[in-house]
C-alpha cells in the first residue's frame, strides 16, 4: 500500500527537484557574491600594520585609536573597541581582544553555513532527483513493453534524470569552492587582528616594566636618603653628648 503510494509521487517526475536546485544554486550565487563585497570592504592591509607599529613603537596609543575611527575593516574594529581597556594593563587588552574578536566571528562566519550545506548536499539532491527520474522511466518501459515506439519516452526520462545529477554537482561546486576561500580568508583576518594586538601588547608590556623599575629606583633613593640623614643625626648628636659630659 505505501509502495504503491510512493509509487505515485514518483511518478510527478524530476522536474521539480531541477527547479529547488535552480533556486539553490541562486542562493549559492547571492551569498557568494555577499562575502566577496565583506572580505573586499572589511579586510585590512599593509596600511594598517604599519600604523599600528608605528603608533605602538612610539607609545601613542591614543593617536592610534582616534586614527583607527575612520577605518571599515575587522581588524581595526577590533583593536578600536579593545584600545579602551589599555589602562588594565596588557592583561585587561588581551581578554578585550578575545571578547572584540568572539563578536566579530559571527560576521566572519556569516552565510558559510550556506554555502556548506549546499556544497555537501546539493549532489544528494540532484541524485534524488536520478532516482525518481529513474522510477518514472522504468514505469513507462514496464507499461508499454509491447510497443517499441514509446521506448523515446523511457529513454528521455533517463536523459532527465541524468540532468538532475548534472545540475546537483554543477550547484555544488561553486558553493564548495566559495565556502573553502571564505573560511581562509576568515582565518587570515583572525590572524592578523591576534598579530596587530601583539604589538599593542607589547607596547603595554614595556611601558609597564618602564613604570615598575623607575618605582624600584624611586624606592632605593628614598632608602639610601633616610640613611644619610640618621647617619648625620647620629654624628651630630655625639659632639652634644661630650660637651654635657664635660660640663
Amino acid at each position: 500500500m505505501i509502495v504503491e503510494r510512493l509509487l505515485r509521487v514518483a511518478l510527478l517526475g524530476s522536474a521539480w527537484v531541477l527547479w529547488l536546485l535552480i533556486a539553490l544554486s541562486v542562493l549559492s550565487l547571492g551569498a557568494i557574491f555577499e562575502r566577496a563585497l565583506f572580505f573586499r570592504r572589511r579586510r585590512g592591509g599593509a596600511a594598517l600594520r604599519a600604523l599600528v607599529h608605528e603608533r605602538a613603537r612610539s607609545g601613542d596609543l591614543g593617536a592610534l585609536e582616534r586614527n583607527l575611527a575612520n577605518d571599515a575593516s575587522v581588524e581595526a574594529e577590533v583593536l578600536r573597541g579593545a584600545l579602551p581597556w589599555r589602562d588594565g594593563g596588557p592583561q585587561a587588552f588581551s581578554d578585550a581582544v578575545d571578547s572584540e574578536l568572539g563578536r566579530v566571528r559571527t560576521e566572519l562566519d556569516r552565510g558559510a553555513n550556506l554555502l556548506g550545506t549546499l556544497g555537501n548536499n546539493a549532489p544528494f539532491i540532484g541524485l534524488f532527483g536520478t532516482v525518481i527520474g529513474v522510477i518514472e522511466a522504468f514505469q513507462h518501459l514496464g507499461s508499454s513493453s509491447a510497443r517499441a515506439g514509446n521506448m523515446t519516452n523511457v529513454m528521455s526520462g533517463i536523459a532527465e534524470a541524468l540532468i538532475a545529477t548534472a545540475v546537483g554537482i554543477f550547484v555544488a561546486i561553486p558553493a564548495v569552492v566559495a565556502f573553502n576561500v571564505a573560511q581562509k580568508r576568515a582565518g587570515e583576518i583572525e590572524g592578523n587582528v591576534l598579530a596587530l594586538a601583539r604589538l599593542v601588547t607589547a607596547r603595554l608590556h614595556s611601558d609597564e616594566r618602564r613604570a615598575s623599575s623607575r618605582n624600584g629606583h624611586g624606592w632605593r633613593g628614598e632608602s639610601s636618603e633616610s640613611n644619610s640623614v640618621s647617619i648625620n643625626e647620629h654624628e651630630i648628636d655625639g659632639p652634644e653628648l661630650s660637651l654635657v659630659t664635660e660640663a
